[in-house]
């Protein structure tokens, strides 16, 4: 079962995001802030982070930069979630990563997983 770590200030979206993982048959842990996210990934690297771009205490692009110079994590996909434009969270989060609006469908989220998963296998 892949685990995938849901990183996310959005508590409702958080709560709606681990229990659709959970029914889709991934193993979901989830945290409100990227500090938090960086901790979860310390003890065990994910197969998959949902990583939101704007966040308190450190927000997407700080989170990415933290798995990037990190070993045990630079391999781990990664698909950023904003309402923000993707050509506006691109500027500042290069490299590989698949990207999800705000706000997105369910069919569209099991696509971006899919398609994050996929760029790894």
């Amino acid at each position: 079962m892949k685990t995938i770590l849901v990183v996310d200030d959005d508590s409702g979206l958080v709560e709606v995001l681990a229990a659709t993982l959970s029914d889709l048959g991934y193993s979901a842990q989830t945290t409100t802030n990227g500090a938090q996210g960086l901790a979860v990934m310390a003890e065990h690297a994910p197969d998959l982070v949902l990583l939101d771009f704007m966040m308190p205490l450190l927000d997407g692009p700080g989170v990415l930069e933290c798995m990037r110079s990190d070993p045990r994590l630079v391999g781990v996909p990664v698909l950023l979630m904003s309402a923000l434009p993707e050509s506006t969270v691109r500027a500042r989060c290069s490299g590989p990563l698949v990207f999800l609006r705000k706000p997105f469908a369910i069919d569209a989220l099991l696509d971006a997983v899919q398609r994050a998963l996929g760029a790894v296998a």
